[in-house]
C-alpha cells in the first residue's frame, strides 16, 4: 500500500491524471444510473434496507451511508490496482529490468529535472569525480571537456584517426552514466597483450567507432549518451585539432599537454596551438544558460586552462550571471603546480582568462595525513584566504577529501558541498 502512495509524491504529474480518471468513473456511473432509471437504485436500497432490519430487528440509515462509503472504497481500489496493471503490462514489456522500480524511476527523474543548470568545466579525474557526486542531485548537467589530451589511448586514436582524445570524453560519460556496472566495466576495459589493441580503452575505441559512424564527435556523444543513459551531457569544448604549450619562467617552451607535467619546470603561462580555435556552440550555449558554472577540479594547467583558451569561452564566462565556482585541488601536483597556494591557483586563472571569471574559491579544509603527502610526491594546498580576497573572490571552506582515494576529492562531500553554495549564494536568490 505505501508503494502505492509513492504515485502521490508532489511533482509525479500523476494526481491530475488519477482525478481525472476517477472523474470520467463517476461520469459514466452516474450516466449508467440515469440509463436504467432511479428505480433500480431504489431497489438495491430498499434490499440493504431488507437485510440491515431482518438481522438487527431496526434500521438506521447511517447504514447506507456506510455502504455507500465501502462501495467507493472498494470501487476506488479497483480503479487505482486496474491502473497500476495496466501500466505495468506496457512497462513490463519496454523496460523488463527496470519494472520494479518504475515508481521510483519517475520520481527520481522529475525530481532531477527540477534540478539547477549546472555547467562544468575542466578535464581529467577531477572532472570526472565531481560529475559522479552531482548527478545525485540534478540531471541538467553539462561537462565541457578539454580536447588537448595527447597522451595514451586517446593520443594514438588522437594521430592515427585525426580526431579529438576521446578519453576525457570518456570518463565524463561514465561518470554521469545510470546504467549497469558490467556497462561501466566494459566502457573503462583496457585491451592487454602485445596486439595493436594494448593500451586502448573499449570506451574510447567505441566513441571513436561512433564518431566515425556520425560522422561528428558532439552527434557520437550524444549517441553514446544513450547507451549509457547519462543525466546530462557531455560536450567537446572545440572540436579541432589542438595542441597544448606551455611556456616556462625560464623561457623554454614545452611542446603537448603530457610533456608539460615531465619538463618539471614553474610554468608562466600556457597556450594552444593553433591559437585561434572555435568552441563548439552548444558548449557556449550551456555556459550562457547555467545557474552555476564550476571550474575543475583538475589539473590546472592541462585540465582547466585549454578550456579557457578556446576562443568565446572565457568571453561567455564573464558574460555569464551565473554564479562561478573554482574547485582548487586538494594536493598540489608534481611538476605542474609544486609549491602553489589556492590563491596562486586562482591567479594563474584570472592571468590566462582575465577578471569575472570567478565568483568563489571552494577548499579543502580537512587534514591530509601528512605520510600520505610523501608518498604522492606532493603538499597540501595552502589556504591563503586573505590573497583570494584580496582577487575580488569570496573563499569557502569544506570537508572535500576523500577516505578512500588518497589526496583527491570524494564525489558525494564536493557535491554537498558545491549544491549548498549554489542555493545560499546564487546571485538571484
Amino acid at each position: 500500500m505505501l508503494h502505492l502512495l509513492k504515485w502521490l509524491y508532489p511533482g509525479m504529474k500523476m494526481k491530475r491524471w488519477l482525478l481525472l480518471f476517477a472523474s470520467g468513473v463517476l461520469m459514466v456511473s452516474l450516466g449508467i444510473a440515469l440509463i436504467f432509471n432511479y428505480k433500480y437504485l431504489d431497489k438495491i436500497e430498499e434490499e440493504i434496507f431488507r437485510l440491515v432490519y431482518l438481522s438487527l430487528g431496526s434500521y438506521d440509515y447511517m447504514f447506507t451511508t456506510l455502504i455507500g462509503f465501502c462501495v467507493v472504497i472498494i470501487g476506488s481500489g479497483c480503479m487505482m490496482l486496474a491502473t497500476r496493471q495496466i501500466i505495468r503490462s506496457i512497462i513490463v514489456v519496454l523496460m523488463p529490468e527496470s519494472s520494479d522500480r518504475l515508481v521510483d524511476l519517475i520520481y527520481e527523474k522529475r525530481k532531477l529535472g527540477r534540478g539547477p543548470a549546472v555547467t562544468v568545466i575542466g578535464g581529467g579525474h577531477g572532472l570526472s569525480v565531481l560529475l559522479r557526486g552531482i548527478k545525485a542531485s540534478t540531471s541538467n548537467v553539462s561537462a565541457v571537456v578539454t580536447v588537448a589530451d595527447d597522451g595514451g589511448s586517446s593520443g594514438r586514436l588522437r594521430e592515427e584517426l585525426g580526431i579529438i582524445p576521446p578519453g576525457d570524453l570518456r570518463n565524463c560519460l561514465v561518470a554521469l552514466a545510470d546504467t549497469e556496472p558490467l556497462m561501466e566495466k566494459l566502457f573503462q576495459y583496457r585491451f592487454e597483450g602485445k596486439t595493436a589493441l594494448a593500451g586502448h580503452s573499449f570506451g574510447n575505441l567505441f566513441i571513436a567507432a561512433m564518431n566515425e559512424v556520425t560522422g561528428d564527435m558532439e552527434t557520437a556523444l550524444q549517441e553514446s549518451s544513450k547507451v549509457l543513459a547519462v543525466k546530462g551531457r557531455v560536450l567537446p569544448a572545440s572540436k579541432e585539432y589542438v595542441r597544448l604549450d606551455a611556456i616556462m619562467e625560464d623561457g623554454t617552451i614545452v611542446e603537448g599537454e603530457s610533456q608539460i607535467p615531465e619538463a618539471h619546470k614553474k610554468i608562466k603561462r600556457v597556450r594552444l596551438f593553433p591559437k585561434k580555435v572555435p568552441a563548439v556552440p552548444s558548449a557556449l550555449e550551456a555556459i550562457e544558460t547555467a545557474d552555476a558554472i564550476i571550474l575543475g577540479p583538475g589539473s590546472l594547467y592541462t585540465s582547466i586552462m585549454p578550456n579557457l583558451l578556446v576562443e568565446g569561452v572565457a568571453a561567455a564566462l564573464k558574460k555569464s550571471k551565473a554564479i562561478k565556482i573554482y574547485i582548487c585541488n586538494v594536493m598540489t601536483q608534481p611538476g605542474e603546480t609544486d609549491n602553489y597556494t589556492a590563491a596562486m591557483h586562482a591567479k594563474a586563472i584570472l592571468d590566462h582568462a582575465g577578471r569575472g571569471v570567478i565568483d568563489y574559491v571552494l577548499v579543502n579544509s580537512a587534514p591530509i595525513d601528512e605520510e600520505m603527502c610523501e608518498s604522492l610526491n606532493a603538499k597540501p594546498v595552502i589556504i591563503d584566504e586573505d590573497k583570494i580576497n584580496a582577487l575580488g573572490m569570496g573563499l569557502v571552506k569544506a570537508d572535500l577529501v576523500s577516505t578512500t582515494d588518497a589526496g583527491r576529492h570524494d564525489p558525494y562531500k564536493l557535491c554537498a558541498a558545491v549544491m549548498k553554495m549554489i542555493y545560499e549564494l546564487q546571485p538571484n536568490n
